[in-house]
């Protein structure tokens, strides 16, 4: 259980009243989007000025900071000042860090508090494409192969013939995927812990080093 789960529970915390809690960025990520149940904004100054202008995730926060609230607003209480800098963050992530498509990933994730799969249950597999079921049980489709090298439909006899189509999973290209997709993550995760670092202006936080590590599968090998 990550420490935003396990220290701040699933209620609607205020911290920040008896000094800042020391946080990793992950477990703040968590607290923001699942305790706090804020979301991204894509056209967060469009939404308050009528156009949205180039500019870079230290300028949304320095306007957010001097604003000193939410700029949107719904029908349930606001959620805390920090998490809406950390949506406002995370929502301005640079495109080398993978932009508006991170931004979304990383917020699902967080929101069910789950980091992503690295490919950790990946297991090369052969299956049969299509099971079927009869009284003495299941077992693998199987259909006669009209392809090349067929045997002549004399020669093969009654039950020759046959061939079962088969679909391999757990390919080295998935894990490959998943992995590549882990560190692409891990990266985006590296830049918001720099940048809450840097300007140190959440109220009751203060973002540790602590990261997730950069290569799993290295560990558990």
């Amino acid at each position: 259980m990550n420490m935003a789960m396990s220290q701040f529970g699933l209620s609607r915390v205020r911290p920040g009243r008896a000094g800042k809690v020391p946080v990793s960025i992950w477990d703040l990520l968590v607290w923001a989007f699942q305790v706090e149940k804020v979301s991204i904004d894509f056209d967060e100054m469009g939404s308050a000025a009528g156009e949205r202008p180039g500019v870079s995730m230290e300028y949304i926060l320095m306007k957010r900071g001097d604003l000193g609230c939410s700029i949107d607003g719904g029908g349930r209480s606001d959620p805390h000042p920090d998490a809406d800098l950390v949506a406002s963050a995370v929502s301005c992530l640079p495109e080398g860090c993978g932009g508006r498509r991170m931004a979304v990933w990383m917020a699902e994730h967080a929101r069910a508090g789950q980091m992503p799969d690295w490919g950790m249950g990946v297991v090369p597999a052969c299956e049969p494409i299509a099971w079927r079921q009869c009284k003495h049980g299941r077992y693998a489709e199987r259909e006669f192969w009209h392809g090349l090298d067929r045997w002549p439909q004399h020669l093969a006899g009654k039950d020759g013939g046959y061939c079962c189509r088969v679909i391999f999973t757990g390919l080295a290209s998935e894990v490959a995927a998943r992995r590549r997709a882990w560190l692409e993550w891990r990266l985006a995760l590296f830049e918001l812990r720099r940048t809450f670092q840097i300007r140190c202006d959440l109220t009751g936080f203060s973002v540790t080093d602590e990261m997730p590590p950069l290569a799993p599968w290295r560990e558990r090998s």
